[in-house]
């Protein structure tokens, strides 16, 4: 590796020094799959008071449950004890404030990149959009009809998180 990355290496030389979660088995000791972002100020495992292994956590831009989600969750549920699906968008998300073209536009204009083959699955009504994937879930047909959905909004700013109930 180039030395782009040697402070990541050196971290893990210490974290690897102290070591101990080597018992961990690879399942969700607490039965919880959590979508979120990929926006680093979330700390899902923290925020929630979760430590490592008691969750699956699933992120990407938005936290927008797509086609991918779906398929990680069917593993996670079939396969790796989660039987609760927590989905967790967060304030001032950036993809929130953009549309799926603006974006386009963005890395065309920025980086002269054509990505219109992408979708990027923009949010521009986070209670309407994370109710909308709360219902993708529960209506999944690979999915079991008891698995227990929620959905909440972290708010970066407080740390708190508001419940948004399905109607």
């Amino acid at each position: 590796m180039s030395d782009t990355f040697d402070d990541l290496l050196v971290a893990n030389q210490r974290y690897a020094a102290g070591f101990t979660d080597r018992d961990l088995t690879g399942r969700a000791a607490r039965g919880l799959a959590v979508v979120t972002c990929m926006d680093s100020r979330i700390d899902p495992l923290g925020l929630l008071g979760l430590k490592a292994g008691d969750a699956k956590i699933l992120r990407n831009a938005g936290a927008r449950v797509t086609d991918d989600v779906l398929r990680t969750l069917v593993l996670a549920v079939y396969l790796l004890g989660v039987h609760r699906v927590l989905v967790m968008p967060h304030t001032d998300c950036r993809m929130s404030k953009l549309t799926d073209d603006e974006v386009h536009e963005l890395i065309s204009a920025e980086h002269g990149l054509d990505t219109r083959s992408l979708e990027f699955h923009t949010v521009p009504d986070q209670d309407a959009a994370l109710r909308h994937d709360l219902t993708r879930i529960k209506t999944s047909p690979f999915l079991p009809d008891d698995l227990a959905v929620g959905g909440a909004i972290y708010n970066v700013s407080t740390g708190a998180l508001t419940p948004v109930e399905l109607s």
